[in-house]
């Protein structure tokens, strides 16, 4: 499976690097069957339209840290890797996503708005209800777009940023163009959520369909049944199937945003340069785009891309050791 149906074939490629000193990714045996560490207590707080469900460790006057899941995962994805950055001193903060697991809407009359600028958003109010100014963001999938868009967008409040599969903003009118017909192939979920048929057989099947996800994104990964499960309650969330659809069909330009996030949608749709710290990380779910040099000029501040082989698309998970050395490493060179 390609990585994203957006971005990588659009983007342009310069050579050179400005690397990074610190520790090369460390040789893998494979990915674990499950978390050896267990998550914190799930908190609550108020921040912006939601009521978020987070999970915090490591010592409350550290580095702060963010980290994001992706579709269809939920915060179990970081519970190793946070333990990792959590001994290190790292104050880590992982929340769910709207539309997973405690995380909730404070009004019903807020639109269920998968768009990325909204997820930008989100973040951007966590941070300001946890008294966090500055922090170093990790994600991938939803996760790792997001993580991108608010340093886009919001440099200030980045001081390092660790993006799973790069940089893979959303285009609206790039999304419109056909690719060849292997790699659409790849994206038929995004098609099939864009029908009424679609919309209703996620609903009633959410469970399965999300654990074929994670079979075919990560063919190599042999997760028991016990790991699938602690991720498959995140999608019991009311909100979940509405959120989910509206973002691919968002994706698509089969269902329209809010004007409110208008202004953010443009600066993102220009492909601005990421100026913050940051390492990008390529796995065997990127496909051709694992070198990562289709989107190596969209970062202009110290950079260095990593390559994780035998890992599909849930690196955190995957590969708990290897991504958090990539948190702590990019925070070596950040501010703040």
């Amino acid at each position: 499976m390609p990585l994203t149906r957006r971005d990588f074939g659009l983007f342009a490629t310069m050579a050179g690097a400005i690397t990074l000193a610190g520790c090369a990714p460390q040789a893998q045996a494979g990915p674990p069957a499950a978390p050896t560490h267990s998550l914190g207590t799930v908190k609550q707080i108020d921040a912006g339209d939601l009521s978020v469900g987070y999970t915090e460790a490591g010592p409350p006057d550290g580095r702060p840290v963010i980290l994001l899941h992706g579709w269809p995962y939920d915060i179990h994805s970081y519970a190793d890797a946070s333990a990792i950055l959590a001994a290190q001193g790292f104050r880590v903060i992982v929340p769910y996503l709207r539309g997973f697991g405690s995380t909730t809407f404070r009004s019903p009359g807020t639109m269920r708005n998968g768009q990325q600028a909204a997820l930008a958003h989100d973040t951007v109010a966590l941070m300001d209800a946890l008294d966090i100014p500055r922090a170093v963001i990790g994600g991938y999938d939803w996760g790792g777009r997001t993580a991108n868009n608010v340093a886009a967008l919001w440099p200030q409040r980045v001081s390092g940023l660790v993006a799973v599969s790069g940089y893979i903003t959303v285009d609206l009118a790039a999304n419109l163009e056909p690719l060849t017909p292997q790699a659409e192939h790849g994206w038929w979920y995004q098609y099939y959520f864009a029908t009424p048929r679609g919309e209703a057989g996620y609903r009633r099947h959410t469970k399965d369909f999300n654990r074929l996800i994670w079979t075919n994104a990560s063919p190599l990964w042999r997760f028991d049944d016990a790991t699938y499960d602690l991720s498959a309650a995140a999608f019991d969330n009311p909100d979940h199937v509405d959120i989910v659809i509206h973002n691919y069909r968002w994706r698509l330009s089969l269902a329209a945003g809010e004007t409110r996030y208008d202004a953010d949608e443009k600066i993102l749709a220009a492909r601005p340069a990421i100026t913050v710290p940051t390492i990008t990380i390529g796995s065997d779910f990127d496909g051709a785009a694992k070198d990562g040099s289709a989107y190596r000029s969209l970062y202009t501040g110290p950079y260095e891309h990593r390559v994780l082989d035998g890992i599909g698309h849930n690196v955190p998970q995957e590969a708990p050791q290897q991504f958090a050395s990539a948190i702590a490493d990019v925070a070596k060179h950040s501010k703040g």
